[in-house]
Formats: C-alpha cells, sequence, structure tokens
C-alpha cells in the first residue's frame, strides 16, 4: 500500500511570488501564512498557495536560473467548462480566458471539439507555462 498523503504541484520558475499570486487568482487558492510570514527574500527564491478547503493540491513556485525552454511535459487543466458541450462550453471557456489575460495570462489558442473531445482553450501563464481551460 502506498504511503503517499498528499500530492504538491512544483513549477520552476524566475519570479516565484509573481507566478503563485497569478495562480491564486485564476484558482482562487490562498496564500498560507507560513508564506506571508516568509522575508520578501525568501519569497523571491519560493513562494506557495494552497486550496482554502485543503480539498486540491498546494502549489510551490521555486525561483531557478535558467528559463523556460521548451513545451512543459505536465501542464494543469483549469476546469471550467465540465458538463458543458458545443457553443455554451465555448462561451463559458471564452469568458474564463478573457478574465485570466486581465490577470497577465496568454491566449495560445482554442482546440475545438472533435469526435473524441470537447472544445478546450490552450493559454500560457505569466511566464508562458502551458495550462488549459477545459
Amino acid at each position: 500500500m502506498a504511503s503517499v498523503r498528499q500530492v504538491q504541484v512544483t513549477f520552476d520558475c524566475a519570479q516565484p511570488e509573481r507566478v503563485g499570486r497569478f495562480w491564486c487568482e485564476v484558482l482562487g487558492y490562498v496564500v498560507p501564512p507560513s508564506v506571508e510570514e516568509a522575508s520578501a527574500e525568501e519569497r523571491a527564491s519560493w513562494f506557495a498557495c494552497a486550496d482554502p478547503d485543503g480539498v486540491t493540491p498546494r502549489l510551490y513556485f521555486q525561483r531557478v536560473p535558467e528559463g523556460k525552454v521548451v513545451k512543459n511535459r505536465v501542464h494543469l487543466d483549469v476546469r471550467t467548462g465540465t458538463g458543458l458541450v458545443g457553443a455554451e462550453r465555448v462561451a463559458v471557456l471564452e469568458a474564463e480566458c478573457a478574465r485570466l489575460i486581465e490577470l497577465g495570462a496568454t491566449r495560445v489558442r482554442l482546440l475545438v471539439a472533435d469526435e473524441e473531445n470537447e472544445s478546450c482553450m490552450v493559454m500560457q501563464d505569466v511566464e508562458g507555462n502551458e495550462f488549459c481551460l477545459d
């Protein structure tokens, strides 16, 4: 039997606090008191945010010296259109896309529904990390 009790998703980035605060806004996460109490110097090297209900994984952001050079091998799917189909789903994705652009995200492309998958939106966060509105 596995002894894993929690999962944390870690992002390598140049500006941990900036990226972390972006994801707080996207997901409705909060900054834990231990992070808020950390010095500005510490938050420049790491930052974290958490689901206020403690249900979904904590996100951790760590500063690395190298920049992003290739596509992510792992990404987050932000589930905004669950249960919706067709034009109704696309309208919800477009509305959330507009909100996230105001936070600093970049729209990459809309993937239109096919025989197997519903429509989803590929986006990038404030440092170019890909994620999907699903």
